[in-house]
């Protein structure tokens, strides 16, 4: 893919299975064997995306996309359960993953700032995103977006060789308005 499509010519979607699925594979299996954004070792397979979606779905989790004028999908955001446990459910783990052709362009930004939108209005309390502490791009823009660092695990994972850092990074909202147990 290669586009120069100007940040206005850009505009946020909700992505589906069976029209962005292919691209959000695309997106995904690169940073699994170009980078560190995913600690994962092995390309997913297309069948792979099914229960992904699924989970999505059965979770009511946004999937945002960024796409161009021509309806390419330029990249995508979305975020899931934090922790398998009932209190965590204020909580969730953000992901944004910018195609490698058009990083640098603000599109992270504006794909992160729809999902603390979204947050806000599904009644989230805290967004957390792990991010490999080598990413010095995610870092900045989680901090220039309000996160705070909330811990770092070192030598959380092996991958090309050498041992990573994973940083997390929080955002507290003002929601829920009343939270309650159970």
């Amino acid at each position: 893919m290669t586009t120069n499509a100007p940040h206005d010519d850009v505009r946020l979607i909700d992505c589906n299975e069976d029209e962005h699925a292919p691209a959000i594979l695309d997106i995904l299996n690169d940073a699994i064997v170009n980078s560190t954004a995913l600690y994962d070792y092995v390309p997913r397979p297309a069948a792979a995306m099914s229960a992904w979606f699924a989970a999505k779905r059965a979770g009511g989790f946004p999937v945002v996309g960024a796409v161009d004028a021509t309806g390419t999908l330029l990249g995508f955001a979305s975020w899931g359960t934090f922790r398998a446990f009932p209190a965590y459910k204020y909580t969730v783990e953000h992901s944004v993953y910018v195609h490698r052709d058009c990083r640098g362009r603000g599109l992270g930004e504006r794909l992160l700032r729809e999902l603390i939108r979204r947050a806000r209005e599904a009644q989230v309390h805290v967004i957390v995103g792990c991010v490999d502490a080598t990413n010095a791009g995610s870092i900045v823009l989680h901090t220039r977006l309000g996160f705070t660092h909330s811990g770092t695990i070192r030598e959380a994972g092996f991958k090309f060789g050498r041992w990573l850092d994973a940083a997390f990074y929080q955002l507290n909202l003002d929601t829920p308005t009343q939270p309650v147990d159970g």
